[in-house]
């Protein structure tokens, strides 16, 4: 249990939650508070020996018939409809999703970038958040019960130099978490992100000296967040708590972004 002992979980009715990314950072964060607050999580992750650590380790604390491994590259709309199928048959339900599956991408202006890294980052950061959202909605619906939550940046909000790709489906998360919590907002589904500024996480090993400081010298906190900061919010919105907020975009930047 992650929080205080006279405080009840979160999840008391066994809700079923997917987390991409989770075999590290920030996804590997949410899925231990997930399952801590008493979901069942399904880790998702194209990284089939780190996410079996992970899954090792809740299991063992959690029980292994509340958590499972689904080795999935999110850039792949097949696999990802496989994977929100095998989840809910398993499981016979499926009421939260969070998309933690991204990429930093490299720290060069935009005329060294290549068509590449244009395209991968968005086929991996912002097409697996539509895919998800695409095939988790309609399983949803049917219950008239969903949480979505999208990891977006603020990057997203401000646009970081040498971070073009980045920035943009950042921004495009955004956009679109907005546009699909409109659609659903009647459904009992409420869609959500989150913008977090620097985070320690190994994504951070994707970025150059020069750009992490010039990302940690704008937070007025003068530090990066952890990833068990974001995941706490991201534990709230996933809950029945939560029910009058849709469509938002939460910061967790230490104070760089007050809007």
């Amino acid at each position: 249990m992650t929080k205080g002992t006279n405080v009840m979980p979160y999840f008391t009715q066994d809700e079923v939650a997917i987390v991409t990314g989770a075999a590290k950072g920030i996804g590997k964060a949410v899925a231990a508070r997930l399952a801590g607050e008493g979901a069942r999580v399904a880790l998702v992750d194209i990284d089939r020996s780190e996410g079996e650590l992970v899954r090792a380790a809740l299991a063992d604390q959690y029980g292994a018939e509340r958590i499972r491994l689904v080795t999935t590259d999110v850039s792949k709309p097949d696999q990802v409809d496989e994977c929100v199928k095998s989840v809910h048959a398993e499981w016979s339900q499926l009421d939260i999703v969070v998309n933690c599956a991204g990429i930093a991408g490299r720290s060069v202006p935009i005329w060294e970038q290549t068509d590449d890294d244009w395209n991968r980052m968005l086929q991996i950061t912002l097409n697996s958040v539509f895919y998800f959202c695409r095939a988790a909605i309609p399983l949803m619906k049917e219950r008239r019960y969903g949480r979505i939550v999208n990891i977006a940046s603020i990057a997203g909000k401000e646009g970081n130099p040498n971070a073009v790709p980045y920035s943009s489906v950042k921004a495009a998360v955004i956009g679109l978490t907005k546009a699909v919590a409109k659609e659903v907002a009647q459904d009992g589904i409420l869609v959500n992100s989150v913008a977090p500024a620097v985070i320690n996480t190994p994504i951070l090993q994707q970025v150059s000296e020069e750009h992490l400081d010039y990302m940690l010298q704008r937070i007025p906190m003068r530090r990066a967040g952890e990833p068990e900061e974001v995941a706490a919010l991201i534990a709230w919105l996933c809950s029945r708590e939560c029910s009058f907020s849709t469509g938002a975009c939460y910061d967790v930047s230490g104070g760089r972004a007050t809007y």
